[in-house]
């Protein structure tokens, strides 16, 4: 199984809009990080839809190995 690019070994701090759908990339390899841009295809990756809940900031993963996806969990403290 092919492994995602690990974008960036910090997560992305973005404000999302309550009710609003964004797209998360999985494969790491997207130029709009953390948002998908349709770089995947080609790879066995999707992007995540996912909907904020409320709106404010939200801490997303940029190392793609977080078991909370698209949110941070830390996982990129343990890839340095």
């Amino acid at each position: 199984m092919e492994n995602p690019v690990v974008a960036e070994a910090a997560p992305a701090i973005v404000e999302l809009t309550e009710g609003k759908t964004y797209f998360w990339c999985a494969c790491g390899r997207s130029g709009k990080q953390p948002f998908c841009d349709g770089s995947h295809k080609g790879t066995p990756f999707e992007p995540l839809s996912f909907i904020a809940d409320k709106s404010k900031k939200y801490f997303l993963c940029q190392c793609k190995h977080s078991a909370k996806k698209p949110f941070c969990d830390g996982s990129h403290k343990h890839l340095l």
